[in-house]
């Protein structure tokens, strides 16, 4: 049934506002007037999908999607119905907007949608990945696994977001910091000392006289060429949405010289994790590698992986048809090709899986070590230089009045 948004009075005339289910709005009033309140306004919280309105636009937190996701596996692995164990996890919710999302979610299944198809409609708070993998799952009878999987698939995003979050928080603040400073120093102290240099008849060392003309230049062409940088941002922001410039994109981004690398490791991290959690679920291998296809972030990576899913679903072996994707690193083709040849297939992904999500922790570890060190060299070299064409010309003139 669908949910409905009300706002009533009770006998005493305190008002009360909350959820309730209901066939329609009218049966939502009776319902309201059988608890003694008085109806002021029922609306429906259900739109039509691609409408900016209503629980569409409410989105999930990380922590309450893992909590939603533990306890539909503990329910559902207990053979309670979907529906159901919605109705329970939703009985527990305190936020209006959370209940509201996941009792629409139920009347979505109600109606006789799958639980996949009731998450396609939310993709705000449920994300490619995990509507892909729980669709695999719902076709190969394996839902409370691939759920307890999604649960903790999504604690470690969690928590490998907020490590990075917190350790590049210090070298953002200092870069912008300086930034800041950099900008105001040349705004608004250099023009005045200009001033006194040009008044004393001093004869300027090259350092400061490229200070005074870049100086000049931020003067008359730095809000211009600020704001054409954020519409060109934009305008590329807005391209990269077309399907065949993005593919593109992506295609260059695998190939680029530095983070080609890490771009690979990142899409063969995800689609080993991803691939590893459904075989060992027991999803059949076309359907496992169609939702692993779906989760792969890059596109140019994600076309070579529906290329993968065709060539298995022909006869080819996993191992030859990801090494002929030419996409993936040597050491996840030799863990697939094990993991056949020893019918262990999902333990040798899972392995894969965990050594390409080492590998891509050390990776971001080091860079982000990296970064402060960077940001304190490249900012204290600018502040020195702009200290030290300021500094020249005053010892110049000090020598002079000697």
């Amino acid at each position: 049934m669908p949910a409905f948004q009300y706002q009533a009075v009770d006998p005493g005339g305190k008002k009360r506002k909350g959820l309730v289910e209901a066939t329609s709005a009218a049966a939502a009033r009776a319902d309201l007037r059988a608890r003694d309140l008085l109806p002021l306004s029922v609306e429906a919280t259900q739109h039509r999908v691609g409408s900016a309105r209503g629980v569409r636009a409410h989105r999930l937190s990380l922590k309450k999607q893992v909590l939603v996701t533990r306890q539909l596996a503990t329910l559902v692995g207990a053979q309670v119905r979907i529906e159901d164990a919605l109705k329970i996890v939703t009985d527990q919710m305190s936020n209006p907007r959370d209940v509201s999302l996941l009792l629409n979610m139920r009347s979505a299944i109600v109606d006789g949608r799958s639980f996949a198809e009731a998450l396609q409609e939310v993709p705000q708070s449920f994300d490619e990945y995990y509507r892909a993998s729980v669709r695999a799952a719902e076709t190969a009878g394996k839902l409370p696994q691939v759920l307890e999987h999604l649960a903790v698939h999504i604690e470690d995003r969690a928590r490998n977001r907020q490590s990075l979050q917190l350790a590049l928080i210090y070298p953002a603040l200092l870069a912008i910091v300086s930034i800041g400073v950099i900008v105001a120093l040349l705004t608004f102290v250099v023009p005045d000392i200009v001033r006194v240099f040009t008044a004393r008849g001093a004869d300027l060392p090259g350092l400061t006289r490229g200070l005074i003309a870049v100086s000049d230049w931020m003067t008359r062409w730095g809000l211009a060429v600020a704001g054409t940088g954020a519409l060109l941002v934009i305008a590329g922001l807005a391209l990269l949405r077309q399907p065949a410039l993005r593919l593109r994109w992506d295609g260059w981004l695998i190939r680029a010289p530095l983070l080609g690398p890490l771009v690979l490791r990142m899409n063969a991290a995800q689609f080993s994790g991803t691939l590893a959690t459904l075989v060992q679920s027991g999803v059949p291998l076309a359907e496992a590698l169609r939702a692993a296809s779906g989760t792969v972030p890059n596109r140019f990576v994600r076309a070579r992986v529906a290329e993968i899913t065709q060539s298995v679903q022909d006869g080819a072996a996993l191992s030859r048809a990801v090494e002929a994707a030419k996409v993936f690193p040597p050491m996840l083709i030799a863990m697939i090709a094990s993991g056949e040849a020893s019918g262990q297939l999902g333990e040798s992904l899972n392995k894969a899986a965990v050594d390409q999500a080492a590998g891509l922790k050390a990776t971001v570890t080091t860079i982000v070590a990296l970064v402060e060190p960077a940001v304190l060299l490249v900012m204290g070299g600018i502040v020195m230089l702009l200290v030290m064409s300021i500094l020249m010309p005053i010892v110049g003139l000090n020598g002079l009045a000697g």
